[in-house]
């Protein structure tokens, strides 16, 4: 095995530049011609990567209503077997090599769960087939790939939906309708995070293939059931090297650390709330305060994004080693919404008027039953595959998650404030 080595900020916009060439070159796409639905109004599915994420995501696609996993896809011989377990579909395809899955004609649909630095290819051939997507957040590795994601998915006729799971929530829904009122007034200040804690044993993003897995799996035969290769794409080509493998999560060239993986979902939430766009700058500090293995992004990650016209400032702050935690809060100069816990677990609101407001017809907080249940996340995607509409998180919503994500890395990389430039679309 060959241990991480560190990936500089040099080697890491080296080797994004040289990717974002590569793909451009390799994907001269047109508009896609869909591929034919199943006669019978079933929507056939392919599932690329089921090892963490996408192992869930193929429960999620299981369970909805006229939709078949007629196909899954995975470098990994195990997360496969899983995929075929999964699909409750006993005449399910297999394939190592996602190309070959695009290319079957019972797949209408993809869901893409695979680490950060193969969606961007991935989405790109699956316009070019004609596909439908689901795709795990973040959108993409780098904001050159986003620029070309959006072109592709906006050029073509393809459904596109980004998991973010919380805007499923009725409660997110009626806080959105009743912001939109301006019951709390103009709002200045919006706290998100997120936090976790384990034992020294099991430090967080070290897990082998499920979140509470720890067992290690014999690397000799991890590596005899991967295709490496495959796995790698376009990322520097290394050895074998089962931590990344396992723990991509933990280094800057499969991923985006915290930004992509928990900065992402929180900040999703607020614009599907506010849908205030991109941020005017951001400031962000990270570091590694106590998992100092070879992990190469930060376990304590701090963000702060003004909206300057808006007179608005959104603080996403987050922590491996404590568990206590920041629900999602919009503070109004007329009033303060809570929510009972971070994006994917709110489920109830409080509004709590600041001493000034007299205002006798302000809810005290969310009204059961007066929103209607919202299709889950999946369910969403699929209604749209069937009318051909917009999802809640099409390519215009995801373009923000990434920008707004990236400039939290940009800023940290560069240790400075950083600008969005709204005219060139670029982090300054």
């Amino acid at each position: 095995m060959n241990d991480s080595t560190h990936f500089t900020r040099r080697e890491f916009l080296s080797t994004t530049s040289k990717t974002v060439t590569a793909l451009a070159a390799a994907s001269a796409f047109g508009p896609a011609i869909l591929s034919a639905k199943s006669p019978n109004g079933t929507i056939g599915v392919g599932c690329i990567g089921l090892g963490t994420r996408g192992g869930d995501l193929i429960n999620g696609a299981v369970n909805c209503d006229g939709v078949k996993v007629t196909a899954v896809c995975d470098v990994y011989g195990p997360h496969r077997q899983k995929g075929v377990e999964r699909s409750k579909n006993p005449d399910v395809k297999t394939y190592v090599d996602y190309h070959d899955l695009l290319a079957d004609k019972n797949v209408d649909a993809v869901i893409i769960g695979t680490p950060d630095h193969w969606h961007c290819q991935m989405v790109l051939d699956a316009v070019k087939a004609g596909k439908d997507i689901y795709c795990e957040k973040g959108f993409s590795h780098t904001l050159k790939q986003a620029k070309l994601m959006r072109a592709a998915l906006k050029k073509s006729k393809c459904v596109f939906q980004l998991g973010h799971q919380a805007r499923q929530s009725a409660c997110a829904l009626q806080a959105k309708e009743l912001i939109a009122t301006g019951a709390l007034g103009p709002i200045t200040l919006v706290r998100t995070g997120r936090y976790g804690n384990n034992d020294a044993a099991h430090p967080i993003w070290r897990w082998y293939g499920y979140y509470n897995q720890w067992e290690h799996p014999d690397p000799a035969k991890v590596v005899k059931d991967v295709d490496w290769k495959l796995w790698l794409g376009e990322s520097p080509k290394i050895p074998f090297n089962e931590r990344h493998f396992w723990h991509w999560r933990c280094y800057w060239r499969y991923g985006t650390g915290q930004a992509g993986d928990l900065l992402s979902h929180e900040m999703d939430f607020v614009q599907y709330i506010l849908g205030h766009g991109i941020p005017d700058t951001c400031s962000c500090t990270g570091l590694n305060a106590l998992l100092k293995d070879d992990r190469e992004v930060p376990d304590t990650w701090a963000a702060a994004y003004q909206f300057i016209k808006l007179g608005r400032t959104v603080t996403f702050t987050a922590s491996m080693n404590t568990s206590v935690g920041q629900p999602v809060e919009f503070c109004g100069k007329d009033a303060l919404l809570r929510f009972d816990g971070i994006a994917h677990d709110a489920t109830n609101f409080t509004v709590t008027p600041e001493s000034h407001n007299e205002r006798k017809d302000l809810p005290k907080g969310y009204i059961r039953g007066k929103t209607p249940k919202q299709p889950n996340h999946m369910e969403d995607f699929f209604n749209c595959v069937r009318s051909r509409g917009t999802p809640k998180c099409g390519v215009d919503e995801a373009f923000v998650e990434i920008a707004t994500s990236l400039m939290s890395v940009e800023s940290y990389l560069k240790r400075r404030q950083v600008r969005w430039d709204a005219a060139k679309e670029e982090i300054v």
